[in-house]
């Protein structure tokens, strides 16, 4: 009787192939068995490009204090009243619920992943299902220099909430200052200059994928299924950067909108109120340049970290703590401290609005030409329910969307806002979700 022994790993092993003659060389990421068993109209009259992006922010709402009770016109109440001059771009989703088909309600986890994947996470950190973004993404970015930017305003790279697995977390750019060098720096080419010459160092007669194709194909028949995926993921990742290089070597489409701002200054980080305040200002007018000047479709914006550790200059309690220690008044009705958080982070909500609605692109504005995805990751904090999570969606998405309503679930599952954003946005989608929270039913009383 014979056994076959399969060859050890290499934790540096990579593969070798050549693209014209010269010998290159792929590595690898870190896999399983790496490790131990612990392990509007353009000039071309091309319609304006439709862009995506998400807005999140933490704690949720104070209940009774945010929007008005009434169904479909939507008016919102003293916490959201920095909202009100955005009412017309506004479509506000309440009473949507997330149900967990048994799991558990990991706090401040599984809110925001059943926003954004349809899927309730099983276990702690767990994320089953990509994103929200990265579907849209997969779907309209690689037309773009960037498939899409992720920035956070606390100065933490890891406090992002785009993912296309568990393993698979995106970082998020936390400074204003570095994301305006990677966007507008040396290899931003102005869409409405004249003069235009592709940049020699970049070029690229085939792709280095190519050249390692027979070896890759071995190399994976020695993986399991969970590193199969992951290889698999890796080397498209590759082959999206390498066409990001292609299309740095195309003169950029026109964009009327396009101005490049100034570079910020080098801020503060951290997450002290003003710090978060200053960054998200600087970012989000960073953000709309890039999306006006088509260097990305979809962008991500975190205001705070799920647990919002948000806290005032010189006091030790943060807007998380506030939400369970501090005692709710008698004749408001309401915890005032943590009241108070959920007004300022609704002002900048409004003033990221504010960015996109008043910068001009064709016959409108670039908010008319986005859907942003606004959400949070619990409805009422003091108790971290997950039904009833406050969920928008701003702007009209080129026209495709009716906006200034509220409307109310009555219990639905929070997937259908989801599925109806991805449909908005063009997916070929007809169901989303797992479970209880699978739909096939869009709202449609929004759509144009």
């Amino acid at each position: 009787m014979s056994m076959l022994i399969k060859k050890a790993f290499g934790r540096r092993e990579i593969l070798r192939g050549t693209v014209g003659g010269a010998a290159i060389s792929v590595a690898l990421p870190f896999l399983d068995c790496f490790l131990d068993n612990h392990g509007q109209a353009l000039a071309s009259g091309a319609p304006l490009p439709v862009r995506f992006g998400t807005w999140f922010w933490s704690m949720g709402h104070t209940p009774n204090h945010a929007v008005s009770p009434k169904t479909d016109q939507l008016a919102f109440l003293e916490e959201c009243k920095a909202l009100t001059p955005h009412t017309k771009h506004i479509n506000y989703f309440g009473q949507f619920n997330s149900p967990l088909d048994g799991r558990p309600n990991h706090v401040h986890h599984t809110g925001w992943v059943t926003c954004r994947t349809g899927t309730a996470p099983a276990l702690p950190g767990d994320i089953p299902d990509p994103t929200i973004d990265v579907l849209v993404s997969d779907a309209i970015g690689g037309n773009s220099r960037f498939r899409n930017i992720d920035v956070t305003c606390t100065g933490n790279s890891r406090d992002t909430f785009t993912a296309r697995n568990t393993h698979s977390r995106s970082g998020a750019e936390a400074s204003p200052a570095a994301l305006y060098a990677r966007i507008f720096g040396a290899d931003f080419a102005d869409p409405n200059s004249a003069d235009f010459k592709p940049d020699p160092d970049l070029m690229l007669q085939q792709s280095v994928l190519s050249g390692i194709t027979d070896q890759r194909q071995r190399f994976e028949q020695r993986l399991g299924a969970g590193d199969k995926a992951r290889i698999d993921e890796y080397f498209t990742s590759i082959r999206q950067l390498e066409n990001q290089l292609v299309l740095q070597q195309q003169k950029p489409m026109a964009a009327d909108a396009c101005r490049v701002p100034k570079a910020p200054a080098e801020l503060p980080a951290g997450y002290e109120l003003p710090s978060i305040q200053a960054n998200h200002d600087a970012l989000a007018k960073i953000l709309a340049m890039a999306v006006a000047c088509n260097q990305t479709r979809v962008f991500n914006l975190a205001f705070s970290n799920a647990l919002s550790s948000v806290r005032r200059p010189g006091t030790a309690y943060t807007h998380h703590t506030l939400t369970h220690e501090e005692a709710v008044d008698q004749n408001l009705g309401y915890q005032p401290e943590a009241f108070w958080f959920n007004c300022r982070v609704m002002e900048a909500l409004a003033g990221f609005i504010d960015v996109f609605a008043t910068t001009r692109e064709g016959s409108g504005t670039l908010l008319d030409n986005t859907l942003i995805f606004a959400h949070a990751e619990t409805s009422y904090a003091k108790i971290h329910a997950v039904d009833n999570i406050p969920v928008m969606m701003i702007g009209t998405a080129g026209g495709r969307l009716k906006t200034g309503k509220h409307i109310v679930g009555n219990g639905d599952p929070i997937s259908r806002v989801g599925l109806t954003a991805m449909q908005v946005m063009g997916l070929t989608i007809e169901k989303w979700g797992t479970g209880s929270l699978q739909t096939s039913k869009p709202i449609t009383e929004i759509l144009a």
